[in-house]
């Protein structure tokens, strides 16, 4: 029997309409669904392709969580049981579409589980999906990069301090509990230019123009976007 193929499909933000036609398509051509999240209804991802297609809880749906911590054995754990249960569908020659918020190269689960593919040489394909950061800037009206603007996309729950020296555009994604040291910090160095968006393609979807706007519960879903200094290192504002 012919192996089967992993898909690693990016929805988008959570916007139903950003999902695109070639990630649905691959969505319908999958016999199994695949969820990094449990139950099904908390899976933003899987929510948004119900909204355009309802017809995808007529497929084998998993839900297998994989948890948002730093513990590596956890996470080893997590990845060893996702990567089973897929490799066995795989074996009887299953088409297997894993669904990811955003794009599935962008701090994604997708991709610990696309490196294992990749070592024991079984089929995949990754379809790119319309990254949350763009989706945040688009609905706060505002561009990431000009001319020979840097654009630097930087993980706010891990230490921030050396991001501050870094001139351009800076995104900040996965802030969650360290939402409020981020906020601390850019009022502290008096930032001009900031702007957020919490739930972005969401129906609770918020805009921030300030650092003093931040909402420090608003959590993991919030993208933050800061329009410093120039290459040159002139204080110019965009």
């Amino acid at each position: 029997m012919k192996e089967g193929i992993l898909y690693g499909i990016g929805v988008g933000p959570g916007e139903p309409e950003l999902i695109t036609l070639k990630a649905l398509k691959r969505i319908q051509e999958s016999d199994s669904i695949m969820l990094p999240a449990e139950p099904k209804e908390e899976c933003y991802a899987y929510l948004s392709v119900k909204e355009v297609w309802p017809e995808i809880e007529q497929k084998e749906i998993i839900c297998l969580p994989f948890p948002m911590v730093r513990d590596k054995e956890l996470l080893k754990k997590a990845q060893d049981t996702i990567y089973k249960k897929i490799k066995d569908l795989l074996l009887i020659g299953k088409k297997v579409g894993f669904l990811t918020i955003g794009d599935p190269s962008i701090y994604s689960t997708y991709s610990y589980i696309r490196k294992r593919m990749e070592q024991d040489n079984f089929a995949f394909e990754t379809i790119s999906g319309v990254p949350s950061f763009c989706a945040a800037a688009a609905a706060l009206g505002i561009s990431l990069g000009e001319n020979n603007q840097e654009i630097h996309i930087i993980p706010a729950s891990y230490n921030i301090k050396e991001s501050f020296l870094l001139t351009g555009t800076k995104v900040y994604m996965k802030s969650g509990k360290r939402l409020a040291e981020l906020k601390k910090e850019l009022l502290a160095l008096k930032e001009n230019n900031v702007y957020a968006v919490s739930n972005c393609g969401l129906p609770n979807e918020k805009h921030y123009y300030s650092a003093e706007e931040l909402d420090e519960e608003s959590g993991y879903l919030t993208i933050v976007i800061v329009k410093s200094m120039t290459q040159s290192g002139s204080q110019r504002r965009y």
